[in-house]
């Protein structure tokens, strides 16, 4: 077979040719660090490292969320802390002012303490988050939830709530909204509340109450009539006698389930409302607490008047406390499930940036020892291909 000299040339080059690329690579990848500069250096690890990394971008995805959702819930956390703060302190003031020993200026100045907390709780409720959005309007956050219009207080925000994904299957809400923190409370004792009517003239206050047995109880409405000082009966909604019975001041009325104990006399014709819980406002609470304090005693009947009307309002008030309460139990859940996240997620990322270092990092020696080697062969070649160009039949003429 005749061998050409350009084909022996053209061959020696495109041997060195391979042997350079193959040192630029090593020299590449030990400059980079990485095993696979290009896909095609290894098709499935490389298919692997891509969707190693898009996992890693996905938690990335999820902290980032969390970081959203953590700085929203601090931010309701220290406004229902700041609610709580203004509704004990006001249950403090309603305590003072229930106390026979004020009078009726004290009283007043004591209101006036008790409208500045209203304000104060307006304000709370109206709060912004750090990127200006309303904290409590649920989704419609440009929009001040709570709006006041003499002393009637209404909710302009809806009741949505954004749920932020932090991890592949979790999720959770960012906030509350101010209808179920402000609105929807349940008054009384949380089960029924007991009302004196305005038109009684005797000086009985009433307790509390308290249902002692729920499976009597059958959520109508009840009223307590005093036929005179001593004798009373109770009527349901269709005007039927449930209970009727005689009495003493500090005696006990009992009837379907329910407890009331009563202070003080009543007089001929006085009547005591019961019916169930319904929903009323922290912020009208506290204007009626107010409006209340505002108003002068004068005799016994408009003292008793006074004392219902406080004791009423202490109950709302203590069942807002027990709402705020429990609403802060739940943005505490979230918040211990973000740290719960965050550390799972910080786990999962170190496993995944392992594996992918697995496939992409280099072995530095291995790679050296290669270089080394790729180096000494291509620098064979290159003598061997000098003393082959110099091979010609005419030195041996």
């Amino acid at each position: 077979m005749r061998v050409s000299t350009s084909g022996s040339f053209l061959r020696g080059v495109s041997l060195m040719q391979q042997l350079q690329v193959a040192l630029d690579r090593t020299q590449q990848q030990i400059a980079s660090g990485r095993r696979l500069l290009t896909p095609s250096d290894d098709p499935i690890a490389s298919g692997r490292a891509l969707e190693l990394k898009e996992s890693l971008a996905r938690i990335e995805q999820f902290d980032r969320n969390g970081t959203i959702a953590r700085n929203r819930l601090s931010h309701e956390e220290a406004s229902l802390t700041d609610v709580n703060n203004v509704l004990q302190r006001v249950r403090e003031l309603a305590l003072q002012a229930n106390n026979g020993s004020q009078s009726n200026e004290s009283r007043r100045q004591i209101a006036v303490e008790v409208r500045q907390h209203l304000d104060a709780l307006v304000q709370i409720a109206n709060q912004r988050d750090g990127n200006g959005r309303y904290l409590f309007a649920g989704n419609m956050d440009s929009t001040a939830p709570v709006v006041r219009s003499g002393t009637t207080f209404s909710y302009n925000g809806d009741q949505g709530q954004r749920l932020i994904q932090i991890g592949e299957s979790r999720h959770v809400a960012d906030g509350d909204p101010g209808a179920r923190i402000f609105f929807q409370i349940r008054n009384g004792n949380g089960v029924f509340s007991a009302a004196a009517a305005a038109a009684n003239t005797g000086s009985a206050v009433l307790g509390p109450g308290s249902l002692v047995d729920p499976t009597q109880y059958d959520r109508d409405q009840y009223s307590i009539r005093f036929i005179d000082a001593a004798n009373y009966e109770v009527v349901d909604s269709s005007a039927a006698v449930v209970a009727a019975g005689t009495f003493q001041p500090g005696d006990t009325v009992a009837f379907r389930g329910i407890e009331l104990t009563i202070d003080g006399q009543p007089a001929a014709g006085d009547v005591f409302d019961v019916s169930p819980s319904g929903h009323q406002d922290m912020f009208t609470t506290i204007d009626e607490l107010a409006r209340t304090l505002e108003t002068a005693v004068s005799d016994e009947s408009s003292r008793a008047a006074m004392n219902n009307d406080i004791n009423e309002g202490i109950l709302n008030i203590d069942q807002a406390i027990g709402n705020i309460l429990e609403v802060r139990t739940q943005v505490g859940s979230r918040l211990a499930a973000l740290d719960y996240e965050e550390d799972s997620n910080g786990a999962f990322t170190l496993i995944l940036q392992e594996t992918l270092a697995d496939i992409e990092d280099l072995d530095y020696a291995e790679a050296i020892s290669q270089l080394s080697l790729q180096a000494t062969t291509l620098e064979a070649a290159q003598q061997s291909f000098l003393r082959t160009q110099n091979l010609s039949l005419f030195n041996y003429l």
